[in-house]
């Protein structure tokens, strides 16, 4: 933001008796905005707000010029009064349902989960209910009023692991952006298959499968640009307990990535293909890894900006126990490999 643009002026955000949400705000547009679009102005001095929601409240004429509606495209000169009077919509017909939530960290702005293996974070076909999203609103009402209830990012249905959540408008919007910037640092533990030399990189556009649409794939011509970065924490004889750095965060990247590579995640039903036993596996092992009832893959560390503070804060989740006892597993029946 221009260090030059004034703070905003009589701020106020309230909400009335049946529980709808007002936004009262008010700012004045300085003379280095000059020549800038009214949305572009408002997107500076409102920015707790997406661009897109300015751009709906100037063409319903909640947020006036100089006391009159405007258009987006209006050019500014300097000196305007910019008001804002807008209710916030509830975002979905979403309902509150009593589901535990690990909550790792808390405060005003932002909500810190550890989300356990098999709960969906978002409703969709086949799982209106019992989601994540459910979740939240029982534990916070005002979610209704952030989009997706202030989820910012996913984890798939049986992915544990760290998740951040928006609790205001204003914090939805900076970490939208950060994670658009790629400035989230967010960190994986997982057990693939096969015996990796060493650490890496992995480049490799993804997009929608060309025949199976429920999956993704490395797209040669088209996708969106994907980049996971892994290294080694300890080898087995045919197994690969491994640390993986997201730097895009694209559907099933990691789980996509590591298939691509050769290396599949143990327990990965849609990428890994058949389960094929390695020789001189005991019959207890085999049958830990035949019945592994998920894709090895948790979101160990989140780090990141507060919206609000501007501190770097940052949280480490432990394996769950099934990943422990499976690692337990492969060492007592192969013993390490490689360290």
């Amino acid at each position: 933001m221009n260090e030059n643009i004034p703070p905003l002026e009589d701020i106020e955000d309230l909400a009335d008796e049946s529980g709808v949400k007002k936004v009262e705000e008010s700012a004045t547009v300085p003379v280095t905005a000059s020549g800038q679009r009214l949305d572009q102005a408002a997107a500076e001095l409102f920015s707790s707000y997406s661009r897109s929601k300015l751009q709906a409240w100037i063409k319903s004429g909640e947020l006036t010029v100089n006391g009159s509606k405007a258009k987006t495209r209006d050019k500014m000169l300097g000196g305007e009064q910019l008001d804002l009077n807008a209710e916030l919509q509830e975002q979905g017909s979403w309902k509150p349902e009593a589901i535990d939530l690990d909550i790792v960290y808390e405060d005003e702005a932002i909500l810190v989960l550890n989300k356990p293996m098999g709960l969906v974070v978002h409703p969709a076909a086949g799982n209106h209910t019992g989601t994540l999203l459910n979740a939240l609103l029982h534990h916070s009402p005002d979610l209704i009023h952030v989009p997706r209830a202030g989820i910012v990012h996913r984890l798939d249905k049986d992915t544990t692991g760290l998740m951040v959540v928006a609790k205001t408008l204003e914090a939805h919007t900076d970490l939208v952006a950060q994670l658009q910037e790629r400035s989230v640092s967010r960190e994986y533990e997982a057990i693939s298959q096969g015996v990796m030399t060493g650490g890496g990189m992995v480049e490799a556009n993804i997009g929608r499968h060309p025949k199976q649409r429920t999956k993704m794939a490395v797209s040669n011509f088209g996708g969106k640009e994907a980049i996971t970065h892994y290294r080694v924490i300890q080898r087995f004889d045919a197994y690969t307990h491994i640390r993986l750095k997201l730097e895009t965060g694209r559907t099933h990247q990691i789980r996509v990535h590591m298939s691509h590579i050769g290396y599949p995640l143990v327990g990965d039903s849609a990428y890994a293909g058949r389960f094929k036993i390695p020789k001189g596996l005991d019959k207890a092992l085999i049958e830990k890894l035949r019945s592994f009832p998920r894709q090895a893959l948790h979101a160990a560390q989140l780090g990141l900006i507060h919206p609000i503070s501007g501190e770097y804060m940052e949280w480490e989740a432990d394996l769950p126990e099934d990943m422990v006892d499976l690692l337990r597993e492969l060492k007592d029946a192969q013993g390490p490999a490689y360290i």
